[in-house]
């Protein structure tokens, strides 16, 4: 086999000459019969280091991508909070945090892969309408790292938001605009991080999970659709009594002994807020619904999506009118709907003619007319509308009401 056995299944003496040299103990052995290794020597060929053949078997571990990585941000500022300038002179905080085995060591490095080192490049202002949401986001996350001096005591950072409505109506890009805007590490998470097929493997990524996140504050968790992981605990709902150690672990770490002063804040979205388990909606102590768009959102949105070369006026108050129950994806198929008219009339022309036409030569797309809108609205339905009635009964019993 040329992948690596779990390390619970080698002997302590395979394990220690693994551990020793991966991870820096000891000095790797001295190859035998002359041959010369640049990795990690391991015996009987089931590491992907060198054999004892000598005959390579390279293959990039989990480590070296990190390393790799390690090296890079010493070049360059890390965009979360993550890395430190080069030329600063406080020490570099190192990228994973000591632990105890070299299995939570292994299960930090594939979590650390969810970290969002990137820009998601969307910034608060492109989100129309949602402002109640984004007072509370800001009021959670970006200013207790600006104003740290008044969020003490009592007026301590939220450490859990839930945004809940009917799908397509911004929760994602809210944590995106989180990603963009606050200088944090940005976790983003979902079932397959924190689900393993291994008895016990569950629990641990969620507590390595949070040791990172501690590690790396000021740091954010994003929990995308959260009720696929921690839904209503109970025999009456047939839960696999794994499932039930991987949500008593998250609450544990979310609200426990393990709590610490760092600031971890947790964000999670749910298109299906009353399957949560009543424990994690105490943790999640803001629950925000983010709800279809306005009258007044709506029309930003037409106005920024459908863009006329010409001063053609379109007519946005008929689309707005016409697109209530529509969440802001549905707008957004819409508008997609509404562009291809005179993109499809253009290649029926160009098909027409059944001559090559070279790039530079090919006319300009026609503008978007009224008829074009009303073809638009006859073939876009909403998709998040019948259920609008339990979101807002849901708000009423356990949402959080922000007074201006």
């Amino acid at each position: 086999m040329s992948d690596e056995p779990s390390i619970t299944r080698w002997s302590f003496q395979d394990f220690k000459i693994f551990y020793d040299a991966k991870f820096g103990r000891k000095r790797a052995p001295e190859p035998q019969n002359g041959y010369s290794t640049d990795s990690a020597t391991v015996s009987n060929g089931n590491s992907s280091g060198v054999t004892s053949n000598g005959s390579a078997h390279v293959n990039t571990s989990d480590l070296a991508i990190y390393e790799q990585f390690r090296s890079q941000g010493r070049s360059s500022i890390h965009s979360n909070g993550g890395l430190s300038d080069p030329n600063d002179d406080k020490p570099q905080r190192s990228l994973l945090p000591a632990f105890e085995s070299a299995e939570m060591r292994a299960l930090a490095e594939s979590l650390s892969r969810d970290i969002v080192r990137g820009s998601q490049d969307v910034q608060w202002e492109s989100i129309k309408g949602l402002e109640n949401a984004k007072r509370l986001l800001k009021e959670a996350v970006v200013m207790p790292i600006k104003y740290p001096k008044y969020f003490t005591g009592l007026l301590s950072p939220w450490k859990g938001i839930l945004l809940f409505g009917p799908p397509g109506t911004g929760k994602t890009m809210l944590a995106k605009a989180v990603a963009t805007e606050c200088k944090t590490t940005f976790f983003n998470i979902s079932a397959s991080s924190v689900v393993s097929k291994w008895r016990g493997d569950s629990e641990k990524l969620v507590k390595v999970l949070f040791e990172l996140a501690r590690h790396h504050a000021p740091s954010t968790i994003f929990i995308d659709e959260i009720d696929a992981i921690i839904s209503q605990r109970g025999e009456g709902h047939g839960e696999h009594e794994a499932s039930r150690r991987l949500k008593t672990e998250l609450l544990i770490q979310m609200d426990g002994l393990t709590r610490s002063d760092e600031l971890v804040f947790v964000l999670a979205a749910t298109n299906l807020p009353w399957e949560l388990d009543a424990a994690m909606l105490r943790r999640l102590e803001k629950r925000i619904l983010v709800p279809l768009p306005e009258p007044d959102a709506r029309r930003a949105m037409f106005e920024e999506l459908l863009l006329q070369p010409d001063k053609e006026k379109l007519p946005y108050d008929l689309l707005v009118e016409r697109t209530e129950g529509y969440s802001g994806s549905d707008i957004r198929l819409l508008c997609k709907e509404a562009a291809m008219q005179p993109l499809r009339r253009l290649m029926a022309f160009l098909e027409e003619k059944q001559d090559l036409v070279n790039d530079d030569e090919l006319p300009q797309v026609g503008p978007i007319t009224q008829e074009d809108i009303e073809t638009a609205l006859k073939n876009t339905r909403p998709s998040a509308h019948l259920q609008a009635h339990r979101y807002e009964k849901f708000n009423s019993d356990y949402g959080s009401q922000i007074l201006q």
